[in-house]
């Protein structure tokens, strides 16, 4: 426990999933780390999935973590089926074409915040703040809506697509088989993702993003009419697709921070880059964020201070391209399968064809979004 006039090593802002793997790996380290949660309005029902790839899983495996989630808050993902909205226009990936075991695995959001959170409780040199505190280093990870990056003065280029993602907990009649589906539709991308809550075997996570306007009606709706809606889209293919939790929603937006260090500071997670959802990449990028950060304070030279420039530096430098093209690839895959214009349509049908047909590239696009 440490006094209110000593100092921190790092001070952590924000306790999400980001922040608190943050503190947990820094507290590995030996360092002691002040995790300042923000204010949080009344809980709803979290319907929140997200898919990680195998840098992530590893992540999460070496704070100890991984391996406590309940086994019904992580499925395995062994194919995925994309398909856009032609007949013949069908993309499909496998764990054995890649010669892994799994794509992905699919996490219930509410569990893994839970299982961080107790881990984050237990840890030696990690103490929960609730004001501001003295730190050798500040990290903001609190978010696209980061406060404290305004008050730093630090730009946050974004993009809004005029776009909302819904999201929802689905049963089905069929089962999921570990296999993840995803439509494009122009201009809608609904992904169905293989989960084991709230029904083993037959659990489904949605992520639907649609223009604002046709977001705001489908949320309007009755569950009935909303399941009539899903299965229009899906025509049957996940089964009869039923509503098992509320809908929630979120603007969609392509963001990234003018810098992602000054002095003292430096930036994490949907503070530092927020891409659009398609690709299911935006919880990978942010724990990226923490496994390069760790590594490079891991690395420092002896009488190197924590907030030197020059180390920060270089976790600017060791992000920058992936952060880089990862938005690169899902803004540029969002504005070919969104566009209405028939051109558009033709081109975004003969590439999933053309991509389905050379297995080299489709192994290496894989491979991009497994991490590897």
């Amino acid at each position: 426990m440490q006094t209110k006039d000593e100092v921190y090593d790092v001070c952590v802002l924000g306790d999400g999933i980001v922040g608190r793997a943050l503190a947990l790996a820094l507290s590995r380290q030996g360092l002691s780390v002040a995790l300042q949660a923000p204010r949080r309005d009344t809980p709803r029902q979290d319907v929140r999935a997200y898919a990680l790839n195998a840098a992530s899983v590893a992540l999460l495996d070496a704070l100890k973590v991984w391996s406590e989630l309940p086994a019904d808050a992580r499925t395995a993902v062994f194919d995925m089926r994309v398909e856009g909205d032609a007949a013949a226009s069908v993309l499909r990936f496998s764990a054995w074409q890649q010669q892994v075991r799994e794509l992905a695995w699919i996490v219930d959001a509410a569990a893994l915040e839970a299982e961080l959170a107790s881990a984050v409780r237990y840890a030696p040199h990690v103490t929960a703040a609730t004001a501001d505190v003295p730190a050798r280093l500040l990290v903001l990870a609190e978010g696209r809506a980061s406060a404290t990056r305004e008050q730093l003065g630090v730009a946050f280029d974004m993009h809004d697509y005029g776009q909302t993602a819904i999201a929802a907990r689905l049963a089905s009649d069929a089962p999921h088989g570990g296999l993840a589906r995803q439509w494009f539709h122009a201009p809608d991308v609904l992904a169905l993702l293989p989960t084991e809550r709230p029904q083993a075997g037959r659990g489904l996570a949605l992520v639907w993003s649609l223009p604002t306007e046709r977001a705001q009606a489908l949320l309007a709706m009755p569950a009935a009419d909303f399941e009539a809606e899903l299965m229009r889209v899906t025509q049957g293919a996940a089964g009869a697709l039923t509503l098992a939790s509320e809908r929630a929603s979120w603007p969609l937006a392509l963001a990234r921070a003018e810098r992602v260090h000054g002095r003292g500071w430096v930036l994490v997670g949907d503070a530092a880059h927020v891409v659009h959802p398609l690709a299911g990449q935006g919880l990978n990028l942010g724990l990226g964020d923490v496994a390069a950060l760790v590594q490079v304070l891991a690395q420092r030279e002896p009488w190197r201070d924590l907030a030197d420039p020059r180390l920060l530096e270089r976790y600017a430098r060791e992000r920058a391209l992936p952060v880089q093209a990862m938005a690169a690839l899902t803004d540029g895959l969002l504005r070919l399968f969104a566009h209405p214009a028939p051109w558009a349509r033709e081109l975004r049908n003969r590439g999933l064809g053309l991509v389905e047909a050379a297995s080299p590239l489709k192994r290496w696009l894989a491979s991009r979004a497994l991490g590897q």
